[in-house]
């Protein structure tokens, strides 16, 4: 999704630019995502490499209106397919397991993925950055760094894993891209088209235009992963506590998903679970 803080025929490369190790066309690609609508962050991408997709959720927030379909138009007309998990969860369902610290629901996703990615035989994998902004988003990533981990090791072959920003600056490639893509002309009308014809996220497209700019979105930056610890690197509490906070203070939310309490416990049992896979045989 184009979003900023209140989250055919293939994208043509700016000619001259140069480009960080872009994706070969060859290239097996999957994305992952927490919602419907992240696909608009990386349209070119999504052009270019054509991605298995998968959805974790429907996208149906609080208005319980999935975006699922919204997502399918954009998948289409960009050349990409739908992976076998798409739009499994209702927003609601996903935010209760995480509060009721209902690991197993993960888990079980991680592994359904990684079989995916095996069956598919899956080269590169792009999946949601975590930005501390909204706790889907993180556990997203930690759903898809287990299920690398897992298919890396069934298949017995290295995965590429990249992240990119749903919230941040769409052209920050600061901490490095393990691809850079700069949209020509066209492939830039055709991302901000895709965006602007989302109905659901008319609000969200326009925050981020309005924030950011045009310009900014022609640039697409996906960064190697480097899986560091989530906690010791967060500073301070995460946007989707004080957000959490504020809901639950008017009364909308009866409790607030806490990075300690459920995102941290959450992440290690995808990781501990991961380490059993492949350290284990299991």
């Amino acid at each position: 999704m184009l979003t900023g803080r209140p989250g055919r025929t293939p994208g043509a490369l700016q000619p001259g630019v140069p480009q960080v190790n872009p994706s070969p066309a060859h290239d097996r690609c999957a994305l992952v995502a927490a919602h419907p609508g992240h696909e608009l962050r990386i349209h070119g991408w999504l052009e270019r490499a054509r991605p298995t997709v998968f959805l974790l959720t429907d996208g149906s927030g609080s208005t319980r209106e999935s975006r699922v379909e919204s997502t399918r138009r954009v998948l289409r007309d960009a050349g990409a397919t739908e992976g076998a998990v798409f739009g499994r969860f209702s927003d609601r369902r996903f935010y209760e397991a995480v509060r009721s610290r209902d690991f197993g629901v993960f888990v079980e996703l991680a592994d359904e993925l990684a079989a995916s990615l095996v069956a598919l035989q899956i080269d590169v994998v792009a999946a949601d950055a975590r930005e501390d902004y909204n706790p889907a988003h993180d556990v997203c990533r930690a759903v898809a760094d287990a299920a690398i981990a897992i298919a890396e090791h069934v298949a017995n072959r290295a995965i590429r894993s990249l992240d990119f920003l749903l919230v941040g600056r769409p052209d920050d490639c600061s901490n490095g891209a393990g691809v850079r893509l700069r949209l020509d002309d066209a492939a830039l009308a055709r991302k901000l088209a895709a965006a602007r014809g989302y109905p659901e996220m008319a609000a969200e497209v326009d925050a981020a235009l309005g924030r950011f700019g045009e310009e900014a979105f022609r640039i697409e930056c996906l960064r190697p992963v480097t899986n560091g610890d989530m906690a010791a690197s967060r500073v301070g509490a995460p946007f989707y506590e004080q957000y959490g906070e504020r809901q639950v203070a008017s009364g909308l939310y009866a409790d607030v998903i806490r990075a300690r309490d459920h995102i941290d416990p959450l992440v290690a049992a995808l990781r501990d679970h991961a380490w059993e896979r492949t350290r284990c045989g299991a």
